[in-house]
């Protein structure tokens, strides 16, 4: 009996693994949003956290939605369907060990894998041209935005996504340009003649010429070459003809059709390895061909949830039948719509209507899904023994830390430098993101955070892990993804991770002893009377993390956050400790002005701020205008109370992994930041330090 329909084996402990935000997968995980399967283990692998719905990718181009109208916010989703999140790209695939490899990530188990990845541009004539491939589409804007503007433009490909992509470049290049369609082997070749009769009078209707009879042979920086010999001069160019499979899916094992997609029977399932299923344009139905469409890949996604809650169930999928022929509505840019069926065809306003509500609505189905509560805060920790011990040790040697199966020491032997002060630091934090591997990196960048702010080289580190109770191999994965990606960190900074203590707990949590030497130490109480402040991180990762724990971040805010919390301290610091840093301190839980305010006590002295030079991430301005705020947000505002008046909201907030404060003389601050700038630090003047009693003035 295959492994997947054992009915003794309990749904607790398996894995669905899902690799891309394709339709299909969208519509499984709003499926599991509003019902949940108990005890599977859900986790989704995407490289875009903002995919575009492809039905609104013409109306994006044409400028008749903003960005924000066409995209599903997979960590919105993710949350409403309590799946984990992991920002990646595919590589491979070893189905014999229930193995995903990724470009950043380790190795990813399952029990099932579901592929909706979509697929790759065919590849591009030779050439330097200025084609420009629409796959990924979830680029395409920002790669057509920089491309233009242009004055001769060409779509080449006479599929429905090329008559659409015409139409939408006449709409956004305005009349004075030239805009032109090749067809190829020809204009919509699957429809009837009556759709080709009314596509070619909408094209020239609106003055789209339409460039027939051969194929695209090559691209010249201001035209392309056809096989005729004829040259058609432009400046851009869009390259919409057809799919092609993604080249990692050829060393996977898997069964593939003739042009390399996933081969799959009417379950979705793959022909080769009954556990992988595929769906979307990935995929490929043998007993059921069609072509690559959304509609289909939009259609799949009940099934695959219902092919998933049978298999957890134990029972066999049901078969899954695409129609034979999807509804296609082309728009046209300038509020008409031609809609396709099979060889029907009709064209007007009302179809624009139609499609432009078939679109929104699709859209707004998940952003209206209700988020799960905020994790709790921990349970109180006990000392781990069983299966927490075993599996701290397994993963340490995973990571190369010990040879052999005997027990690691419980401490470490370190040899300080000759002449060298030690500096130690103790650090902790609650897991607020479901990719361990990256929640690893940023807990082991914020323990490091007040070593390199009193310039301290680090030497070494200990973990502290706190795990949650569940089967041992999630534990043993979710430790190592954990400890992989401190280790980068770590190793990165010049120190070791040398083994650590572990402990049970509601949810994953990770720290740090760090043990460093420094030969100048900066400290907090340096500050004088005419030094001027620099921050080297925007502020607000505090909000932005409260408003996704809400459901309520865009995927831009979370991946500028991330990325701040991931940028490396010891460089900027010592950068800051070349330019004659007086003082200097690492911004976290107390926030800005917190953190200021400790600084001034210990130096005896006030500052002023300029509140319009301090930096901050993206949304944060809109998350506290609609009330969010981080749970230590009163905290701190009653810390500082009495010495600042009025503090705005962003400067009270608590930091993960966030920049340093430092004092430098006035003839430092400009080649400071600079060299600041060039180590990628978005760092700014934000005030400067004044004579007086500690106080905090703010301008």
């Amino acid at each position: 009996m295959p492994r997947d329909l054992d009915p003794t084996r309990p749904a607790e402990g398996r894995e669905l693994l899902l690799v891309g935000g394709g339709h299909a997968h969208l519509g499984l995980l709003r499926s599991l949003a509003m019902r949940p399967i108990p005890g599977l283990r859900v986790t989704l692998v995407a490289d875009e956290l903002a995919p575009v719905y492809s039905g609104m990718l013409p109306g994006l181009v044409a400028g008749l939605y903003a960005p924000e109208e066409c995209v599903v916010e997979l960590p919105r989703l993710a949350l409403a369907a309590g799946a984990r999140l992991i920002q990646d790209r595919a590589t491979g695939l070893r189905p014999a060990a229930s193995r995903l490899f990724c470009a950043r990530h380790p190795p990813l188990r399952y029990d099932w894998l579901s592929i909706d990845t979509g697929s790759v541009a065919r590849p591009l004539p030779p050439g330097e041209g200025p084609l420009l491939p629409v796959r990924p589409i979830g680029s395409l804007e920002a790669r057509l935005a920089a491309a233009l503007p242009a004055s001769r433009a060409a779509v080449v490909g006479g599929g429905a996504a090329g008559v659409e992509l015409a139409f939408s470049l006449r709409h956004r290049l305005g009349p004075g340009a030239e805009v032109a369609l090749l067809p190829g082997a020809g204009l919509l070749p699957r429809a009837g003649p009556l759709a080709r009769w009314i596509a070619r009078r909408a094209l020239a209707r609106r003055r789209i010429t339409l460039i027939e009879g051969a194929p695209v042979e090559a691209a010249q920086p201001d035209a392309l070459l056809l096989a005729d010999g004829r040259r058609i001069p432009c400046d851009l160019a869009l390259w919409t003809t057809g799919a092609a499979a993604p080249a990692w899916l050829r060393e996977t094992g898997l069964a593939l059709d003739a042009q390399g997609f996933i081969a799959v029977d009417e379950t979705l399932r793959s022909l080769s390895h009954p556990e992988v299923f595929a769906a979307g344009d990935v995929a490929a139905m043998q007993a059921h061909p069609r072509e690559k469409s959304g509609v289909h890949a939009v259609r799949q996604g009940p099934a695959l949830a219902d092919a998933i809650r049978r298999l957890v169930a134990g029972e066999a999928p049901r078969p899954f039948r695409p129609q034979r022929h999807a509804l296609a509505l082309i728009g046209t840019a300038d509020g008409e719509a031609i809609a396709l069926h099979g060889r029907l065809a009709l064209a007007g306003r009302w179809a624009w209507r139609w499609k432009r509500r078939i679109d929104r609505d699709w859209v707004a189905r998940f952003a209206t899904l209700p988020t799960v509560p905020p994790m709790a805060m921990p349970a109180p920790m006990r000392c781990g023994g069983q299966p927490a011990a075993p599996v701290l040790s397994a993963a340490l040697r995973r990571l190369g830390l010990a040879d052999g199966p005997g027990p690691l020491d419980d401490a470490a032997l370190l040899r300080p430098p000759p002449g060298a002060l030690p500096v130690q630091n103790v650090d902790q934090l609650r897991a607020f993101v479901t990719d361990l591997h990256l929640f690893g990196r940023i807990a082991a960048n914020h323990a490091l955070g007040d070593i390199h702010a009193m310039g301290g080289r680090p030497l070494s580190a200990l973990a502290l892990v706190t795990l949650p109770h569940g089967p041992a191999p999630w534990q043993g994965e979710d430790l190592h993804a954990m400890l992989l990606g401190a280790q980068e960190v770590l190793e990165a900074a010049g120190a070791c991770l040398t083994g650590g203590h572990s402990g049970a707990g509601a949810e994953p949590a990770l720290g740090f002893a760090v043990t460093a030497e420094t030969a100048r130490r900066l400290r907090k109480g340096g500050l004088r009377p005419g030094d001027r402040l620099v921050l080297t991180k925007p502020l607000g990762t505090g909000v932005i993390l409260a408003a996704a724990m809400r459901g309520e971040a865009r995927t831009a805010w979370l991946e500028a956050a991330f990325a701040a919390m991931q940028q490396p301290g010891g460089p900027v610091v010592a950068a800051l400790a070349g330019h004659g840093a007086t003082a200097c301190a690492s911004v976290t839980g107390f926030g800005l002005l917190g953190h200021l305010a400790e600084m001034l006590r210990a130096g005896g002295c006030a500052a002023r701020l300029e509140v319009g030079a301090i930096p901050l991430l993206p949304g944060v301005r809109e998350a506290l205008a609609i009330g969010i705020r981080s749970a230590l947000h009163d905290g701190n505002e009653a810390a500082v109370a009495g010495f600042v008046e009025d503090p705005p909201a962003a400067l009270l907030d608590p930091q993960t992994a966030g920049g340093f404060l430092a004092g430098l003389p006035e003839a430092a601050v400009a080649p400071c930041l600079a060299e600041l700038r060039r180590l990628g630090a978005d760092a700014a003047l934000i005030g400067t330090v004044t004579p007086g009693p500690p106080a905090i003035r703010l301008g």
